[in-house]
């Protein structure tokens, strides 16, 4: 199946264009905002919201069309208002400038890294070394600009501490076979992490983040527990694809069952279904197709009627660098077909081309969508 993409032209409106220099003026210089100085910053319980979201996703938007061109009058008094509708909506662009900040100085070590990698270390040597300074570049980026990076690090650039402590962790475009024991296989996905937790009654792990295909043949009296996002997933005999991403959890059955316990809720899953929850604690299942849901282990991502805001996340997934889609209708865009894992650099030209959208490329492989 070739890519398919649904989409509505985008009508550039320009006006009366406005210096850059009096457009950092009116937003900020290099957009710091009065009153926001570099020094570490706690999260807010507020930034973590589902409305909070949208409108940070908004305010970066802002910040790219103001960055990519040269503003209007118009735009610019439409910024104001836009930051005046709510002190939530002032909020998120103060976030939205941080972020941008955050990008120019991740985007960049890993520019300056992976230039050093392809210079200096032969592939193998690469895969094998410790955890590069690319791990830990958080603390240095929570020191000078938010205190929070290492532990909630923007755009994922580089993991956090605690899938740092993984016993098993794979990074971008990795895949990685794990024998736990001669009954039990895992295959990780791409950016899966995996902690070994056992206990004297069953073989248990924690699927900290990710996404991962797990064989089981045990016994009744000692099954394979996997932890993930506070539920508990238990298997015997079956073959079964578990993701654990940002709190979202789906578990999807290939052979045999299994059996997913969230708080007080037990639901056996059988073959070809699947079971799925999040942090509502409600419990979702649904009919599955096996081959979309192991279509990661071929390689290939399949996408029906799924907007662009949840393509580009995955994507994000496999591809070096992140893509930001700062443009509240163009990630609501629908996208139809079937992407190869190793050509997903078409996907941003795809983009621009077809959805008239407008790109800013950074370092690191880092890029920016309004």
């Amino acid at each position: 199946m070739t890519e398919k993409f649904l989409c509505e032209n985008i009508a550039l409106n320009p006006e009366n264009r406005l210096h850059k220099r009096d457009a950092r003026a009116f937003a900020g210089e290099d957009f710091r905002v009065a009153g926001d100085a570099d020094e570490p910053r706690a999260v807010t319980e507020r930034s973590d919201t589902p409305e909070f979201r949208p409108l940070l996703d908004e305010a970066l938007g802002w910040i790219v069309r103001l960055k990519a061109g040269e503003p209007s009058v118009a735009d610019l008094e439409a910024l104001r208002r836009w930051r005046e509708q709510s002190p939530l909506h002032e909020e998120a662009f103060r976030d939205a400038a941080r972020v941008w900040r955050l990008i120019g100085v991740a985007a960049h070590e890993l520019d300056d890294e992976t230039r050093e990698e392809k210079l200096s270390a032969p592939p193998m040597a690469r895969l094998l070394r410790a955890p590069s300074r690319r791990a830990f570049l958080g603390g240095a980026v929570a020191a000078s600009v938010a205190g929070y990076a290492l532990f909630r690090p923007p755009l994922d650039l580089w993991p956090s501490l605690k899938d740092l402590s993984a016993d098993f962790r794979t990074g971008k475009g990795e895949r990685r076979m794990v024998a736990l024991a001669p009954e039990v296989s895992l295959e990780l996905n791409t950016l899966t992490s995996v902690a070994l937790k056992p206990t004297p009654g069953a073989l248990q792990i924690e699927l900290i983040s990710g996404q991962a295909a797990i064989s089981v043949g045990l016994p009744q009296t000692r099954p394979l527990v996997v932890l993930a996002a506070g539920s508990r997933i238990t298997a015997n005999d079956a073959r079964f694809d578990a993701r654990c991403i940002d709190g979202l959890v789906s578990v999807s059955c290939l052979d045999g069952s299994v059996t997913v316990e969230q708080d007080t809720r037990v639901m056996r899953v059988g073959r070809d279904e699947q079971v799925s929850y999040g942090a509502d604690g409600v419990m979702r299942s649904a009919r599955i197709d096996p081959r979309r849901v192991s279509a990661w282990r071929e390689g290939l991502l399949i996408f029906h009627d799924t907007p662009l805001a949840e393509v580009v996340e995955e994507v994000n997934r496999y591809r070096p660098g992140k893509i930001v889609i700062a443009n509240a209708d163009l990630s609501r865009r629908i996208v139809d077909g079937v992407f190869r894992v190793d050509r997903l650099e078409m996907l941003v030209e795809q983009v621009q081309r077809l959805f008239g959208a407008r790109a800013m490329t950074l370092p690191g492989g880092v890029v920016l969508l309004g």
